[in-house]
């Protein structure tokens, strides 16, 4: 658990690996200017869920990276449209559920994300880039 200003690229350890109910809570703010940003669910084999706002293209991007190659990306929308702003804060949560991610920001439902590998436990690493300033991190 971190407080105050984080430093970007923001690295972190899952320790334990994730597993259904768990939740990663994610509080900042998008920069002024904002191209994008993403949040990486990463292991040892590639990353597990990539969570990409894309200012510059007005979408969400979600993806997964397996074996060194990107899988088939998510754009579809939500039914709250583009939820991040610049200049604006926001609380991301992300839940491991059953079968898939899901995805909350500021308390809406944003998206979910099914799992595309096997064992959950094997994601031990969060890491967050991109155009944002980060305030809190709880996973």
């Amino acid at each position: 658990m971190s407080h105050g200003h984080l430093a970007i690229p923001y690295n972190t350890k899952i320790h334990g690996g994730l597993y259904p109910n768990k939740v990663i809570v994610i509080s900042g703010s998008v920069t002024g200017h904002p191209k994008r940003f993403h949040v990486n669910l990463k292991f040892h084999g590639g990353i597990a869920f990539h969570f990409n706002p894309r200012f510059d293209e007005h979408t969400i991007v979600r993806n997964s990276k397996l074996n060194d190659s990107w899988g088939k990306e998510e754009r579809q929308m939500p039914s709250c449209g583009m939820c991040f702003s610049p200049g604006q804060s926001f609380v991301i949560e992300i839940i491991c559920e059953q079968h898939a991610f899901r995805v909350d920001v500021n308390k809406h439902h944003v998206c979910k994300f099914n799992y595309r590998v096997p064992h959950l436990n094997q994601i031990d690493t969060l890491q967050i880039e991109g155009d944002v300033a980060l305030h809190h991190v709880q996973v």
